[in-house]
């Protein structure tokens, strides 16, 4: 009798994983619900004379995450949300209406003032 040897099937088969590690889904998923702020101070001299001076500060965390701590700045940004724009585009258009307006009140007004001794003189 001779004995046959077969593969190991795909049940039999594992994988070595471990246990007490990380992904880096799970990592990302932290940082992303907890958020993670790195903060950084450049500084460029020559002797004891300060040339460029840059700070860093970056937040990463996940939009939700952000809302709650406060933050929202891409919904107002121009350049980023097409409402922003929007409505940046309407309050131009309003600012050169109110300006416009305020010229024709100031020419009305020196108007009235240059004709008030004419009706003065016109009653008496």
């Amino acid at each position: 009798m001779t004995q046959q040897i077969r593969p190991p099937s795909a049940a039999n088969r594992s994988m070595p994983t471990s246990n007490s590690g990380s992904t880096l889904a799970d990592v990302l998923e932290r940082v992303l619900d907890k958020g993670i702020v790195i903060a950084g101070d450049i500084s460029i001299s020559v002797g004891s004379t300060e040339l460029l001076s840059i700070r860093i500060r970056l937040l990463v965390a996940s939009v939700d995450k952000a809302k709650e701590m406060g933050i929202n700045w891409w919904e107002t940004d121009p350049y980023l949300s097409s409402q922003a724009r929007t409505l940046t585009d309407s309050n131009q258009m309003l600012l050169e209406e109110v300006k416009r307006l305020s010229e024709e009140v100031k020419s009305l007004k020196a108007l009235a003032a240059s004709q008030q001794p004419i009706t003065e003189q016109i009653k008496s």
